[in-house]
């Protein structure tokens, strides 16, 4: 059975990484990586695992267990490993049909990868934009900022009311195209957009299955 120092420093070549970047990955102080590098103490659990994580070793490999790879085993074939992911605050709901108020109630957190460039998100409300494939319920994830592209679906405050619509500009105009030809345009002109701010764009949707 090999020694956890040995299998440490084993890791640590192998994966090219420094005392000091191998710190700074786990939070572990540098006096206690010197002690466990040169096999005076060995790290508590918690500290051993996070070391095998920025190392991606198995933990079990890093304590010694020699039978065991080095490398961390792969997932069954059924099981996806999930990106990296952040929590972004939801943010009330939003109308999917005629505009409701805009009251941000903070509803809680909800999950989504880090590669999606979201600051907030919104419950829908209603079915205006169901061909575009945004539902009843679905929660909607926005990017916050005051101009988006023709055509772009976006989170709309009119006057003190929030709505989530397709937006077009065409001189002097706006308009708020819903996905749903059961549902009129709102359409806005001239001194009429003073009354409309665009709070941001709709960048990912996420619906539960019941």
């Amino acid at each position: 059975m090999a020694e956890f120092h040995e299998q440490l420093k084993k890791a640590m070549q192998i994966r090219n990484m420094s005392q000091g970047e191998l710190c700074k990955r786990t939070g572990i102080p540098k006096s206690a990586m010197s002690q466990y590098m040169s096999g005076k103490f060995r790290p508590k659990q918690t500290r051993t695992f996070l070391i095998a994580e920025a190392l991606r070793v198995n933990e079990s490999w890093l304590m010694g267990f020699e039978q065991e790879p080095m490398d961390k085993k792969p997932l069954p074939k059924n099981l996806i490993p999930l990106k990296k992911i952040r929590f972004v605050p939801i943010l009330g709901q939003i109308a999917c049909g005629k505009p409701i108020l805009a009251e941000q109630n903070y509803e809680g957190t909800v999950m989504v990868p880090e590669h999606v460039n979201a600051t907030f998100a919104l419950r829908c409300k209603g079915d205006s934009m169901i061909d575009a494939n945004i539902q009843n319920g679905d929660i909607v994830f926005i990017q916050e900022t005051p101009v988006v592209e023709n055509g772009e679906i976006a989170a709309v405050v009119i006057g003190d009311e929030a709505t989530l619509k397709k937006v077009y500009y065409q001189n002097h105009t706006v308009t708020l195209l819903p996905a749903n030809s059961a549902y009129e345009p709102l359409v806005f002109k001239k001194e009429e957009i003073n009354d409309i701010r665009i709070c941001g764009k709709a960048v990912a949707v996420l619906r539960y299955i019941q």
